[in-house]
């Protein structure tokens, strides 16, 4: 996924990355770019600081990571999360957005998508695999279309359905599918051949039926509504 291309005079990001040589590979990721200055610190030290709002976490060596990112949301809900975690499982994915992460990255991530990461959470999206925003889309579909659905999140189904809502029409699911591709609204009617003020009007009722007010709302809706609780809330 890309952002929307805008670009920005100076964004602070914050970098924890307890290994020298990963820390070192990071650092050179962002050497010399136009508008991401790296900050590193410790976690303690950089979640504390306010201003700040972007954080590279590299978690791939830390078996309790899930649990790092549930204690950063409950203090910092509005700082976006860049995690490095353990590579191999499709579901390590599901469970980092789930807990409040904005682009998870596996430990073998080279450099380029390192940086296409960064700068899509900068841009305000969600960056994931490819063949993972399927089952993104499908959790949401499935949750506009029975609110009180829950999800199993070993099996990735849902266990109950009951009551119903509003359900998207066909336009409206392929409009959905293509935003969550990262598509302008340009983009999107010159795929689907329809005018640009169609794909308005079908977004507009996308956040109406959703009740979400953005375009990335929609997947944090769709990757934390529905999916796992905290381990630590009980």
């Amino acid at each position: 996924m890309s952002g929307d291309g805008r670009r920005y005079k100076s964004v602070n990001v914050g970098l924890v990355a307890p290994e020298p040589i990963r820390r070192a590979g990071l650092l050179s990721v962002f050497e010399n770019h136009p508008y991401i200055r790296i900050i590193r610190g410790e976690l303690e030290q950089l979640v504390a600081d306010g201003s700040l709002q972007y954080l590279i976490l590299d978690l791939s060596s830390n078996s309790g990571w899930i649990k790092v990112l549930f204690s950063i949301r409950r203090r910092r809900r509005d700082i976006r999360q860049i995690i490095v975690g353990p590579s191999g499982d499709e579901e390590h994915v599901l469970q980092a957005l789930s807990a409040g992460a904005r682009a998870f990255l596996d430990s073998n991530s080279g450099p380029l998508a390192v940086r296409q990461a960064v700068e899509c959470v900068i841009d305000g999206t969600i960056w994931a695999p490819r063949r993972l925003m399927s089952v993104l889309i499908d959790r949401l579909l499935v949750s506009v279309a029975n609110p009180n659905v829950r999800f199993n999140h070993a099996e990735r189904e849902p266990s109950a359905l009951t009551s119903s809502a509003s359900t998207l029409s066909p336009r409206e699911a392929e409009v959905l599918k293509l935003i969550a591709l990262a598509h302008s609204n340009r983009e999107i009617a010159q795929m689907l051949g329809i005018e640009e003020r169609t794909v308005k009007a079908h977004v507009a009722n996308l956040f109406r039926k959703t009740g979400m007010e953005s375009r990335v709302s929609l997947l944090i809706q769709a990757t934390q509504q529905k999916q796992q609780i905290d381990p630590d809330a009980n």
